[in-house]
């Protein structure tokens, strides 16, 4: 009898433990979820200012060559253009920063690094299983595009590297305008990756 009562209780301690993993999956998946929608809403919308505020500067006056970025223009989080890889079908936009709170919505521009159109090197981050995914395919020649609310800047991909996380001089200034796209490497790899995907682009004559 007292076996029979305990094969009872296992089993019911094994149902419950099961209904509790069950409800945390769906738990983390929900999460998930939303962070995927909130992320989706925040580029389509921040996209469409941004296109809204380009057309109405280049109806307004000329273009301008390369728009400064004062100190509100710069706080982190802030929008500062959007990311085009035509062959990719790669298009994000681009915020002030790094940190864990940008990244979930958005690329990175990342600080220290020269702003869009400045002479140097501007360096931008994002995550390699989100809105960075499609860089594992990034080919040398691929076209990028960079697209401020006062100019669009043209990139051609001159190479990749696979690099430590402490080889920052990847990001130091360069003589010509470059475009330098970092994000986790290997793309499929399940946890913190230990590398880094380095893809640097330089500026094409208008």
């Amino acid at each position: 009898m007292r076996f029979l009562i305990r094969r009872d209780s296992l089993k019911r301690a094994v149902r419950w433990a099961g209904s509790g993993l069950i409800a945390s999956g769906i738990l983390v998946l929900g999460c998930c979820l939303v962070v995927h929608l909130q992320r989706m809403y925040f580029q389509v919308r921040e996209a469409h200012t941004l296109s809204q505020r380009f057309r109405a500067k280049a109806n307004g006056s000329e273009i301008e060559p390369a728009p400064k970025f004062d100190a509100q223009r710069s706080k982190q989080g802030t929008v500062i253009g959007q990311i085009d890889i035509p062959r990719l079908g790669l298009s994000t936009i681009v915020v002030e920063g790094t940190e864990s709170r940008d990244l979930t919505r958005a690329a990175g521009h990342v600080p220290g690094t020269a702003f869009p159109g400045r002479p140097g090197n501007t360096g931008i981050a994002a995550h390699r299983d989100t809105l960075f995914r499609p860089l594992r395919w990034i080919q040398n020649g691929d076209a990028v595009f960079l697209k401020t609310s006062g100019a669009i800047y043209s990139y051609r991909v001159v190479s990749t590297a696979i690099v430590a996380p402490e080889d920052i001089q990847v990001l130091y200034p360069t003589a010509r305008e470059s475009l330098t796209l970092v994000t986790c490497y290997p793309f499929n790899y399940i946890g913190s990756a230990p590398q880094r995907f380095i893809v640097r682009a330089e500026r094409t004559s208008q």
